[in-house]
């Protein structure tokens, strides 16, 4: 029997009634034939209360201690989900991150997995069991608990789904696969049939909330395919994330994104290079996954506020650098495709849809396979709406 491992995020887990249903479609998985490994995240909203809590406590919470705390919230769900699983007549099993054998880095709240030895979910599988696994969690080799940062469960999936050989993971949550934009801001957004892991990776980086950019780069190094599919929905519908996705007929543009929530940081005067203290500033903070932009005008970064915890603290450490600037009024919009800047053109296409209908752009980044506008916070819905219209509408070239 080939194994499969699905996550389910915290919004599919949410209630008891939720975690029951979910337990269904995972034993409806098992009867099917198949080994069954579970990654799942904490309930609902369980991970902002418990980092509320921890700022009612402490303004800027030691990073270590604040690890101690969120990773309790998959422990739970784990827990509940292994019941739920029992109550249907099936044996589960329910793992933290370390007794999985998921070894971190050091980075607390946003440590990257170096390696997973799974012997103990093996050990369950070969008895048959249903493995349910705590996400965005590990063990650092100093034996310290880490979480994985924000998305990271989707991180320990495809990285288990990588060290079992898991025939492919699954994905699972409110939404029924990956769309050339979010159909909250664009109603007429269509949902992809797949996407190679290069147009994901940018859409995942550029803020698209269906797959962490970790996760992505995991499945590209080891060839795991990623499905993405509803909780609620028909498995078979759902955008496939896989290698030879793109095609000769596959659209030149997939998709139009936006990550609010960033810091910009730049030169208060004149400077081709960062302070030499950045990095490590940056990643004394959580982080250390900002792109640094080198241009021939001078440097620019941008930090998503995601995974900044003590945000006072960040500002303070960032402007006692010296002569760096911060704003935290604007919004990265990016498009994401293949050859953008070949002919026909779609970069410079967006940039003249983007002045047509008055969005102030105050930086762009253009390479293969992006295209990336800074604009206006307030202004950051219409600009998603103007790209996708122009590059992906029904006259859309």
């Amino acid at each position: 029997m080939g194994v499969i491992v699905q996550k389910y995020g915290g919004s599919s887990v949410a209630t008891p009634d939720k975690l029951r249903q979910v337990a269904a479609r995972i034993v409806g998985t098992r009867r099917l034939g198949h080994q069954v490994v579970v990654v799942v995240s904490a309930m609902g909203n369980t991970t902002n209360e418990l980092l509320a809590l921890a700022r009612s406590v402490s303004p800027n919470p030691q990073r270590r201690e604040l690890d101690m705390r969120i990773t309790t919230g998959e422990r739970i769900s784990m827990a509940l989900l292994s019941m739920a699983i029992h109550d249907l007549g099936c044996p589960a099993v329910s793992f933290t991150g370390s007794q999985s054998g998921i070894i971190t880095s050091d980075h607390h709240t946003n440590a990257r997995i170096l390696r997973i030895t799974p012997t103990r979910i093996q050990q369950a599988l070969a008895q048959d069991q249903i493995v349910i696994v705590a996400g965005f969690q590990g063990v650092s080799e100093r034996r310290e608990i880490t979480s994985l940062g924000r998305g990271g469960s989707d991180t320990t999936a495809v990285a288990l789904a990588a060290a079992l050989g898991a025939d492919y993971a699954e994905i699972c949550s409110d939404v029924d696969g990956v769309y050339t934009a979010d159909p909250r801001v664009v109603p007429e957004a269509r949902r992809l049939d797949d996407v190679s892991y290069e147009e994901m990776q940018v859409l995942a980086d550029a803020g698209a909330k269906v797959l962490n950019a970790e996760a992505v780069e995991w499945a590209r190094r080891h060839g795991i395919e990623i499905r993405c599919v509803a909780t609620a929905g028909d498995a078979a519908v759902g955008t496939p994330v896989r290698a030879d996705a793109a095609t000769v007929l596959h659209p030149r543009v997939v998709g139009v994104t936006a990550h609010p929530g960033l810091f910009l940081l730049e030169p208060s005067t004149p400077s081709d290079a960062p302070p030499a203290e950045l990095e490590a500033t940056l990643a004394a903070h959580g982080a250390a996954e900002s792109e640094v932009w080198l241009l021939p005008s001078g440097w620019s970064a941008l930090v998503p506020k995601l995974n900044v915890h003590g945000l006072d603290a960040f500002r303070d450490a960032v402007l006692g650098l010296g002569g760096v600037r911060l704003r935290e009024d604007l919004t990265l919009v990016t498009v994401a495709g293949r050859a953008l800047s070949a002919p026909p053109g779609h970069a410079r296409r967006a940039a003249q849809a983007l002045a047509v209908a008055g969005i102030a752009v105050r930086g762009r980044l253009v390479d293969a396979g992006r295209a990336a506008f800074l604009v206006d916070a307030d202004a950051a819905s219409a600009a998603v709406r103007t790209l996708h219209a122009a590059l992906l509408g029904d006259s859309a070239p």
